[in-house]
């Protein structure tokens, strides 16, 4: 054992010195010797210098940063959506026109169509048909109205009716006759009439096959008008009543006519 000398004066010989080992041989970098890129926050390029050299250190940054900077242009370009994809179209004036214009004529169109069914009136058929007396001696099957102008249902059947007779006109006779008309008493009591409208089917003889009395669907009007022209023994529809107008106002509205079929 070495023996330690007791004398202060000796103790410069004996300096121990203790320093504790490094826990990690990781390189200590000062703050000056290391360059982050702060323009992106992702950090992919760290550049470390253990003797930093402010020109080096320069020249360094410039050559390691500028191309990263290049590939983040180019990848941000690449990621960044477009201000234009997945935003419709806003419509141009021009085509709000043409928008516009359509709407209109598709309107007019529609109205048309309405006065052309609905501007049918009774007067108009009244001066259609053909007279009762002319239309048996013809030889063509024949349907016979009876109406009047103050008939709700009649004037609501007119265009129906119009319609019916322009497509059998040339092979079935269509007669109107007035109830108020006191011309038509015989016949009103011969097919007996209590409401009107009231539609008489006749043959090619004159001779009654059935008839129709009220608002009923066209289409019975149709089929039955029909059967006539082709010169069926029967009509489909030969006893039907819809919802009609009583003929005993017609002794309120009574005129004398005898000059008129109407």
């Amino acid at each position: 054992m070495s023996r330690v000398a007791s004398n202060p004066l000796a103790l410069h010989r004996f300096r121990p010195y203790f320093e504790a080992a490094p826990r990690s041989s990781s390189l200590v970098a000062t703050p000056s010797a290391v360059r982050f890129r702060a323009r992106s926050p992702r950090l992919r390029i760290v550049a470390c210098e253990a003797n930093p050299n402010p020109t080096e250190s320069s020249t360094s940054e410039k050559l390691v940063l500028e191309p990263s900077s290049e590939n983040d242009s180019a990848a941000d370009q690449s990621t960044s959506p477009s201000p234009n994809v997945g935003l419709p179209d806003v419509p141009n004036k021009s085509f709000n026109k043409q928008i516009a214009v359509v709407s209109a004529l598709a309107a007019v169109g529609l109205f048309l169509s309405a006065r052309l069914d609905f501007g049918v009136s009774l007067k108009d058929l009244t001066v259609a048909a053909l007279p009762y007396e002319e239309a048996l001696a013809n030889g063509k099957p024949t349907v016979v109205e009876f109406y009047a102008d103050w008939c709700e249902v009649c004037r609501e059947l007119a265009p129906d009716i119009y319609k019916v007779e322009q497509q059998y006109k040339d092979k079935v006779n269509f007669v109107m006759l007035n109830v108020d008309n006191t011309k038509w008493e015989q016949e009103l009591n011969e097919f007996g009439v209590e409401g009107i409208p009231h539609f008489a089917f006749l043959d090619r003889k004159g001779n009654e096959e059935g008839n129709v009395v009220g608002r009923l669907p066209r289409q019975y009007l149709l089929e039955n008008v029909d059967a006539l022209a082709r010169g069926e023994a029967s009509i489909p529809h030969a006893r039907v009543v819809g919802q009609y107008s009583s003929a005993e106002a017609r002794k309120v509205h009574q005129v004398v006519d005898p000059r008129s079929h109407g």
